[in-house]
């Protein structure tokens, strides 16, 4: 029996990323002694599609829709799915509008699916292998089951195994008892499950009482799937080897797209998330059961980094971390600041950072952040539990502009609870901050599996919530198990709820926002004689120029943070002692300020929103 392992990254695999777990998984085997090969399979895809399609239907198509997917899914039904027409006009057409000329390219694409499945079967020895394993996240189920049940039925010999997002908990069990082809299902983190079962199998030990003692498994005893539950989690991080980038450099560099594709380089710091530990906000389906927070040490992190820098001599790092720990801008953020290598980093980070911190990330050349934005509202980010407010999260988009760090952030909208007041509180605050550019996306909350609100649903506000429509054209089964199988739902809401209609002034504000982004800026510079001068070239501006010395220049700098009346009012009579200050006076400035968008403010707080003109560095 051959005794090598084979795993596989199938369409539609983003190209210019690494598959992250296959790529620690190899090494994981190696070290344990057993031989691997990883293989690309997305790169011949991209190459009979052609560049450019692959990614329109991989990232441009509207997730949701799970086009992609549907492409391959009678691959793998052989006709027994439901005719394309249907598929066509109840999801791309009736439900995300697209038009005829998207619908042929769709078609298109799908009538390659048979080509590219028989090159999948003729090109790789797949005799060689005893255990095949793929990775699904996000649209590659379809592809990745179709050459799963053809290995399976050319070679019996070969034992199938399943992991990755689309497989953990009871999605990965459901979907075994579906597709009796597949062997083995590795649920949620799999350096300890994966290797442990291969040691099974390979050793001939797959007996019902030897594979029950790996916990995070999905295996079959007769008829039945049985799960062993969740798996052990890797509590010290530094213990992983740095994942294996050379099968993804290999296969890129064999393919006619590699001067087309733009690699990055992926880095994990951490995993969980210490934010979700205490207060896991109330629509993220992350992690699934491997919340807990863990890190990798700074000395680990930054030799990782370099070694994969100094090797693949690709200086664009993508950390694959849901949050940014703070103790890192302890010691791992400044000793990246004093590194030589001049790769830039992105990274998500909570919008509760201070100055500093922005700083200190642009020093260590993180040049593009997403700091969890995802709403302006103080009320409807208590509903999301983000643990933020507004004036925080203008705080944060005003120091990345001045620092010339970039930022993706986001509106969702359609949290029960809403009101017509949050989203007009809401837009009076996109007007004044409309210099410091739109959010990346916009859209209706999603209701995830793993979230709180998908555990929570009906006491939590949301009706009706069934699985995306999309999915009975993926899996052809009774809705309990679709349900079972799906990670995104659709919902409703009780009759007195209309979130849509609430957001509805403030979306279209964003779509013209935009459509016509602000050229002009707000900004702040010293003047003669000690004066602090804002300069307001912004298209709406009420006076171009405002000059502000003494009390008036000392309280708008102090608001460089967000900062209470009361702090105000502490700080000057600090500032100026024995001065005649009154409260009432203080508050009337500040409010004009607000009223000329000088300032943002909530009602209790002030928010000074101009850039420092010495300190504004362009964007990377």
């Amino acid at each position: 029996m051959p005794k090598r392992i084979g795993l596989v990254n199938m369409p539609f695999a983003w190209l210019g990323r690494p598959a992250f777990g296959l790529s620690l998984l190899k090494p994981v085997l190696e070290n344990a002694g057993f031989a691997c090969d990883l293989r690309y399979l997305s790169f011949p895809m991209a190459e009979l599609t052609g560049y450019g399609e692959y990614e329109w239907i991989a990232c441009k198509l509207p997730y949701p829709a799970f086009a992609a997917d549907w492409t391959f899914a009678h691959m793998l039904y052989g006709g027994r799915e439901a005719p394309p027409g249907r598929y066509l006009e109840d999801i791309l057409q009736r439900t995300w509008g697209c038009g005829e000329a998207d619908l042929r390219r769709v078609l298109h694409l799908r009538s390659l699916a048979p080509y590219f499945m028989e090159w999948c079967v003729a090109a790789v020895p797949w005799q060689d292998y005893a255990i095949v394993g793929f990775t699904s996240t996000f649209e590659q189920n379809m592809a990745s089951l179709a050459l799963a049940r053809r290995l399976k039925r050319i070679y019996p010999h070969i034992c199938i195994a399943f992991g990755g997002a689309n497989w953990e908990g009871e999605m990965g069990l459901e979907l075994h008892r579906r597709f009796r082809f597949v062997d083995y299902v590795c649920s949620g983190e799999a350096e300890t499950s994966f290797p442990a079962l291969v040691d099974r199998i390979l050793s001939g030990r797959t007996a019902p009482q030897d594979l029950s003692t790996i916990p995070g498994i999905v295996f079959r005893s007769g008829d039945e799937s049985v799960a062993t539950g969740p798996p052990n989690l890797i509590q010290d991080l530094d213990r992983i080897p740095p994942p294996d980038y050379a099968d993804y450099f290999r296969d890129l560099n064999q393919s006619t797209l590699a001067a087309q594709v733009v690699p990055s380089l992926l880095l994990e710091t951490s995993r969980g998330c210490w934010w979700g530990s205490k207060m896991q906000c109330a629509f993220c389906g992350l992690n699934g059961g491997s919340i807990a927070y863990r890190r990798k040490s700074p000395a680990r992190v930054l030799s990782e980094l370099n070694e994969l820098v100094d090797r693949w001599k690709v200086f664009t790092i993508e950390v694959i971390d849901n949050i940014l720990d703070m103790r890192y801008f302890r010691d791992l953020i400044p000793s990246l600041a004093c590194d030589g290598r001049h790769a830039s980093m992105f990274w998500e980070v909570k919008a509760n950072l201070k100055r500093e911190h922005v700083r200190a990330l642009r020093e260590a050349r993180v040049d593009r952040v997403q700091p969890g934005i995802e709403s302006m509202s103080d009320h409807v980010l208590a509903l999301m539990r983000k643990g933020t407010t507004a004036l925080q999260n203008v705080q944060v988009l005003k120091w990345c502009r001045e620092y010339g760090v970039g930022t993706d952030w986001n509106l969702l909208y359609g949290f029960p609870g809403e009101t017509t007041e949050d989203y007009r509180d809401m837009l009076d605050l996109f007007r004044a901050i409309r210099f410091l550019g739109p959010p990346t996306a916009w859209g209706p909350v999603r209701l995830d599996r793993f979230s709180p609100f998908f555990n929570t649903a009906g006491s939590s506000g949301f009706t009706n919530v069934v699985p995306f429509p999309s999915y009975r054209y993926l899996y052809p089964f009774r809705q309990e198990a679709v349900t079972r199988i799906a990670y995104s739902f659709d919902y409703g809401y009780d009759r007195s709820v209309d979130p849509a209609g609430f957001a509805e002034p403030a979306i279209r504000y964003l779509e013209d926002w935009k459509c016509n982004p602000e050229t002009g800026c707000l900004t702040a510079r010293c003047g003669p004689g000690g004066d602090l001068v804002l300069e307001d070239t912004r298209s709406d501006a009420a006076r171009r120029e405002v000059v502000l010395s003494g009390f008036d220049r000392a309280a708008y700098e102090y608001c460089d943070e967000v900062r209470s009346l009361n702090a105000v009012l502490r700080f000057l009579r600090g500032r100026y002692p024995g001065s005649e200050l009154a409260d009432t006076k203080v508050k009337r400035f500040l409010d004009s300020l607000v009223a000329n968008r000088l300032m943002a403010a909530d009602g209790k707080r002030y928010l000074a929103l101009a850039l420092r003109a010495e300190r504004i560095q362009p964007a990377a």
